[in-house]
This record gives C-alpha cells, structure tokens and sequence, in this order.
C-alpha cells in the first residue's frame, strides 16, 4: 500500500478529513455553538420577520418556519459533539429546521449567504463583549474616582524616569489613571460604534436580486447603521482591528499601573498594603503576604496584549474579502482579549477598594524628600528677581551641600542657602527662614499648583466632579445600547411567539 493509500485509509475518503476535523471543523464548531448560536437564531428570526413584510414569502409560511426556529432546541445545540455529518453549526441549524417545516423552511436562506450572515453574528457578539467590558471598565472608573476622593489630600512623591521629582498627592495620580482609562473607554465605545453595523443583505458580496429591505434587517437586530457597499460587507475586517487595537492599549496602560502598585507593595515602598483576600502566603517564608493579584494582573494583561496581537497579524496580508482567515480562526483571540480585560478590570477595582494606604509614610518621606526645591528655586525667582535658570544653579548647589552633610531637605538652613547665593550671585537672598520653611513645605509645594490638571485639593475634586459627570453619560449611553439591543431580541421573539401559536 503506497502512503497516499494509507492516508485516505486513516483520513478517511470523503469529507471532513479525520485531521481537518480535529484541528479545524471541530474547535470551530464547539465556539459556534458556545458563542454563536443566539446570533444565529436572532438572525433567523429577523431574516424571517423582514420576508413576510416584503412578501417574499406568505403569513402562512412564515408561521409554518416560525414553528420551526422555535422547534431548534439551543441547550441541545450546546451539548452536542461535531460528528462531521454537517459541515458546521448552520447547516445542522438548517438541517433541523427542514427536518420540522420540510421543504418550506428551505425559504429562510433566500437573499441571504453565510457571508453577511457570519459577518453579522460575529459583530453580535463582539458588541455584546465590548457592553461587557465597557460595563467593567466603568465600574473601576467609579472606584478610582472614589478611591481619589478619599486621598486628595495624601501627599506621596511623584517619580520621573524612576527618580523622585515633585510633591503631589496620591489623588493626582490616581485621577492620570482615570483619564487614561477614560481614553480607552471612548476607544471602545468608538470601536462599539463601528462593530455594530449591518452586513445583512449583502449576501455573499452582490446583494441580492430579491427585493429585502436591507434596512429593515438592521433594526430588527438593533443595529446602528447599514454597511453600505456589499462588498465591504463581508470582506472588511478592520471593526476587528479596531476592536483588538482599542483592548490593547487598555490592556498595556492597565499593566503600566499595576506595574506601579507592585512596587509600592514592597516593604521598602511601604505605600500600600493588598487586602487579604487578595494575598497569597510563602510555603517556606510565615512573613510573606505576597501581592499574587497585582501579579496575575501583570501577567493575563500581557497575555490579552498577545491575543489582540494574533488578530492583528492574522488579519495582515489577508485578501480583502469573506475568508475564514477572519472568522472562525481570528475571532476567538478577540473574544478571549475582551474577556480578560472584563476580569482585570473588576479585580482591580475590588483590589483598589479594599487596599490600605499608608500615608503617615508617604508623608513624612515626601517632607525629607529633595522633591520640594524646585519651589525653592521658583521662591528665589519671585524674591530676589533671579532669572530662573540662575536660582536653578543655586539650589542645585543647595542640594549638593545639604547631601554631603547628611540633612533631609527640611533639614536645609537659611546658611546654606545664602553661601550657595554667594558662590553664584556675589551676596545673600532675601530670603527668611519662614520663607524659606514654607519653599521646602510639600503640602504648600501642592496646594500653589492649582492650575487646571494640578495637585491642589481643590483643582483635584473640581477635576473628580467632572469626570463623575462624565462617567454618567457613559453609562447613560451604555444603558442606551443595552436596552436597545434587549428592545430588539425580545421584538423578535414575540413575533415568532405569535406566528408559532405557543
């Protein structure tokens, strides 16, 4: 027997080949029936409803199919195995269908294709995922806000390139990570906005020559607007990218701040302390309360980062039509990076909520901390008339004298100061030792920067009234989406309720 012989004997001589099944037609099928089968259904129901108003096909035969959409059993479905004997989940849907309603039910697939029909399920269910993931995503943002409420007040060192550089408050902060979480919640809901469009009707790319109502098809699936041009229907995948792209720069600015919290876990920081729920404990060391959340954090934000870049590759150098390069394969990778983002932000809004901060240590390092004498060179620009670059120098001298002699920065004497002043400017400062106290005070260092985005308490809770104002209409226009697409599901199943008589 030659090894084609011996492959056709193991493979099998018709289809689906034994392998092809195992590495493609079955994981295929077991996402479908797990993600894609309500879609369908939906898809069938409102294909339906738009025939009979066309009359395309009549009130007696819509029932009659209506009966048998509503004979297809979905907790079967979703237990059943691939066998192979149908290619994939609609042909067992429609095999059943005909099954009940016979040759009738066979109408139900006129001016439609799988084409605009997959490409309408899987914008189905991205949407629903992105509503999710928004619905998430806006429940950490209250949490932060709320959590930057109580520490406006929390004075804490601001680092740049990893090195202390200025007094702010743990609120300020915070109130970056909202702002930056707030970008990406627009960036999802702009992708939303361009995912939920409708192929239908479009068919395989030319429409059809029967006369549907493409329209109609759009809002009984409570979709926002009509893919126009049929061809870019079924063959346009970047609502995909856009989908991955927007998860993954949330995914990447979420990890640059657990990154953060990580580090001021540690002893050494002693700024934060994880809550014991959220704790993991050393099998050899009893001191250990180990921050395993952030970690997890850290390391399934990198694994969402690698799913939105498998589909962003995988739709490289694709042709620009309906392959399943950019269906069955890809959509999964999208589905799991939306599923993660949904879990990272829940868990680190319960972490952040019940975390404890130690702000006795914050403060008292950031009083020690040279971080203040940038507004000591600017107190000798409004004292002593010194361009600024000049009392940049003095300060800086200041700093190298005050190091040397072993002093914290609220440690600095009025002395030092005025010797610094003499080796660059040729006299003393006008400086008093109550100016000069209050130039290396942090909590005045915070409360003069009180220009829009500054650390001042009062610019902090003007700028929280604001993002908690904005924060609801976001979720005014998330409820907006949620009861849109409810509205139209439920349409649906009263009209098959009706036709079918139960």
């Amino acid at each position: 027997m030659g090894y084609r012989e011996q492959w056709m004997e193991t493979e099998g001589t018709t289809f689906p080949g034994k392998t092809y099944t195992e590495v493609v037609l079955e994981p295929a099928f077991n996402e479908a029936k797990t993600h894609l089968l309500g879609p369908m259904m939906a898809i069938n129901k409102a294909h339906l409803i738009m025939l009979e108003k066309q009359k395309l096909v009549t009130t007696d035969e819509a029932k009659q199919i209506a009966k048998a959409i509503r004979s297809i059993d979905p907790g079967a479905l979703r237990q059943a195995s691939y066998t192979g004997q149908f290619e994939d989940l609609f042909f067992q849907v429609e095999h059943q269908m005909l099954e009940h309603a016979g040759d009738i039910a066979g109408n139900l697939h006129l001016a439609r294709s799988r084409n605009d029909m997959g490409i309408s399920i899987y914008r189905m269910v991205l949407r629903e995922k992105l509503i999710v993931t928004l619905t998430s995503a806006l429940k950490l943002n209250e949490q932060l806000l709320l959590f930057a409420r109580d520490h406006a007040d929390t004075l804490m060192i601001g680092y740049t390139h990893t090195q202390q550089a200025q007094p702010t408050t743990l609120a300020h902060y915070f109130m970056a990570v909202v702002d930056s979480l707030n970008r990406d919640i627009r960036r999802i809901m702009a992708a939303y906005a361009n995912c939920n469009r409708s192929s239908m009707g479009a068919a395989a790319l030319t429409t059809s020559g029967f006369a549907i109502s493409r329209e109609h098809m759009m809002e009984l699936l409570a979709f926002d607007e009509l893919i126009d041009n049929s061809y870019d229907a079924i063959g346009g995948a970047d609502y995909l990218g856009e989908v991955a792209t927007a998860v993954q720069l949330a995914a990447i600015n979420l990890g640059r701040v657990v990154q953060d919290m990580l580090l001021w876990c540690t002893q050494e920081f002693g700024a934060l302390k994880v809550a014991a729920p959220y704790v993991q404990i050393s099998s050899i060391m009893p001191q250990k309360r180990n921050p395993v959340s952030f970690e997890h954090m850290r390391a399934l934000l990198s694994s969402c980062v690698g799913n939105t870049n498998t589909v962003l590759s995988m739709i490289h150098n694709t042709p620009f039509g309906d392959i399943v390069d950019t269906e069955d394969d890809m959509q999964p990778y999208a589905w799991r990076s939306l599923d993660i983002m949904d879990k990272m932000y829940r868990l680190f809004a319960a972490v952040v909520g019940t975390m404890e901060v130690n702000k006795e240590v914050l403060r008292e390092r950031t009083k020690g901390s040279f971080a203040t004498v940038t507004e000591l060179a600017d107190t000798l620009v409004r004292t002593d008339g010194l361009s600024f670059r000049k009392a940049h120098h003095i300060v800086s001298d200041v700093v190298k004298q005050s190091l040397a002699q072993g002093l914290a920065a609220n440690e600095i004497t009025l002395s030092i100061v005025n010797e610094s002043a003499r080796r660059h400017i040729g006299r003393d400062t006008s400086l008093t030792e109550e100016t000069l106290r209050q130039a290396l005070d942090p909590v005045h260092f915070v409360e003069i920067r009180s220009l829009p985005g500054g650390p001042s308490p009062k610019e902090i809770h003007r700028m929280i009234d604001l993002r908690m104002y904005q924060h609801h209409a976001h979720l005014n226009w998330l409820g907006q989406a949620q009861g849109k697409i409810q509205r139209a599901m439920k349409h649906l199943d009263q009209v098959m309720t009706e036709w079918s008589g139960s």
